[in-house]
This record gives C-alpha cells, structure tokens and sequence, in this order.
C-alpha cells in the first residue's frame, strides 16, 4: 500500500489532509520559549489569535525536527509493509530534511523491502498547498507512486507565486530582507514583492508602493506568467488580513472572469512566523516560474 505523507509548512489542514487520505506532519514553532506542534498541540489554527500576537510585538521562531521525531512518524507504515511518498516544502528552505534523509537511511536498513519517494514542492505555504492539492488528485484518482514523482518533475516549475507582507520586521529577522530596507520600507509604504525561484528558494523580484500598487504589481506579473489560469485552481493566501486578500481576488477576477476559481487559505503559523502579519499572495499555474 501506498501511504501520502505532507507537512504543515504545505499550509494543508488535518480536514485537507484527511479529504486526500494525507498523513500529516507538522512543524514546530516557538513563542517565548515554548514550542507548539500544529494540528497537534491544537485542533483549529486561531489565525487571527496568533497573527494578532505578533502584531502585539511577539516575534516567534522556528526549529527543525530530529531523526527522531521523522521515525515516529515513518516507521509504524514501514513495519506495515507500506510504501510512502512525502510531499513537502523546499527542501532549500531548512535543514529539517537533514535530520530527515538520517531517519530514512536509518529506517531502510530495517526495512529493506520498503520504497520513500519525494515530491519537493520548491516552495512553501499556498504554492506547496496547490502542488500537494494535485498529488492529491492524482492519488483519489489511483495514480502510482512514480506516476506522481514523473508529474511532479514536469510540473512543479509549471506553478508559481507572487506575495509581499505588510510588515517587513518578521521578513528582517529571518534574512529576506536587510534591516535597512524593512524600516525604509517600512516608513515609506515601500512592498517588497516576493516570489519562489526554480531552485526552491524566495527571492526579492521588485518593489510596489502602498497596498493598492503593490497588489497591482501582483496582477502583472500573475498575467505575464500565468497559463490557462481559469483552468486550474487558484489558491490565494493571507495572514490575518482577509480584506486585502480579497481586494486581490476582486483584481484578478477583473483581468481574468468572474468564474475564476479562487480559494482563500489562511497561511500556516510556522512560515507565518517569518512573514507576519497582513501578508498575502497568489499562487497559480504557470508557463513557468520567475528564475
């Protein structure tokens, strides 16, 4: 048997992930001193509750998991005799997947019979939500195992996102953009728009000036990039800040038809820790994505 593993980062939720037949594995972070597991520590993401405590000045951090913590989840499917296939966050973005290829080096030479694929989504949140949403098709559909890695080694590159966060402190203290440019941007309405680049990383693409301009921004690129978008789902994701997402899919729906399939996510707490609050972007299928 075939056991879908995905993680928190992937923005999906324990009702998401039970639709797929997904086994979740979450992410930790840390809010003075101690850390919360979702879905685990807690049934329902409050996204307004935490998104208002780092707009009260609580700057969390997150941490990766040991060996450990990846055999538990694991090894109860390998001793059943199931292979796994595990849908994740860019492996770029943390040294989680470190302590993960220990666990699965380990966990073979027990079991020796047993496969574990991988679909790296090179992404995170909302765009790794919309790969793992269509591996997710593709298994309810009855799809191999290698019938999923192929599509993804085709595909993945075929979906993109543009984002900017309101508040650029959360981005500062994680290394996306200096300290200098948070304040400036800061005082002076200045977005950095932000995109996933071909190699699982997040990149700076440009600048837009107050919400509207940036969110303008936004729709251009979406429009340079995307391919048959009507076609295929369209996952825009916000932290706190439902107005401004939907002020965004208003947009969308002027260039691209009111039927656009449009689904609002809340952006899970883990990553939520480094872009804070108000933050809000668009992921889509693309030509390609912005290298």
């Amino acid at each position: 048997m075939l056991v879908l593993f995905t993680d928190t980062d992937c923005d999906i939720t324990p009702q998401v992930a039970q639709h797929y037949g997904y086994k979740l594995i979450s992410m930790p972070y840390i809010v003075d001193g101690k850390e919360t597991r979702p879905y685990e520590d807690f049934q329902t993401f409050n996204a307004h509750e935490f998104y208002q405590q780092l707009r009260d000045g609580v700057l969390p951090q997150t941490c990766a998991l040991s060996p450990a913590d990846y055999v538990a989840y694991f090894e109860p499917y390998f001793a059943n005799g199931d292979d796994i296939l595990y849908v994740h966050f860019s492996s770029a973005m943390s040294g989680t997947f470190n302590a993960m290829n220990l666990a699965i080096a380990e966990l073979k030479q027990k079991y020796t019979k047993t496969k574990f694929y991988t679909i790296d989504t090179k992404a995170i949140t909302i765009l790794s939500c919309l790969i793992a949403k269509e591996v997710g098709e593709m298994y309810l559909r009855g799809c191999t195992a290698e019938q999923m890695v192929e599509w993804a080694k085709e595909q993945v590159d075929h979906y993109a996102v543009f984002f900017y966060a309101d508040n650029l402190k959360f981005f500062a203290k994680s290394g996306r953009v200096s300290n200098l440019t948070a304040t400036m941007g800061n005082l002076l309405g200045i977005h950095p728009i932000l995109h996933m680049d071909t190699n699982g990383t997040m990149q700076t693409l440009t600048k837009g000036q107050g919400s509207t301009g940036t969110l303008k921004k936004i729709v251009a690129y979406v429009e340079e990039y995307q391919e048959n978008i009507a076609s295929h789902p369209v996952i825009i994701g916000h932290a706190d800040c439902l107005p401004l997402a939907q002020k965004l899919a208003n947009m969308l729906k002027q260039k691209f038809g009111q039927d656009l399939p449009i689904e609002f996510v809340d952006v899970n707490p883990t990553a939520g820790s480094h872009c804070g609050p108000d933050t809000t972007g668009v992921a889509f299928h693309a030509k390609r994505r912005h290298s």
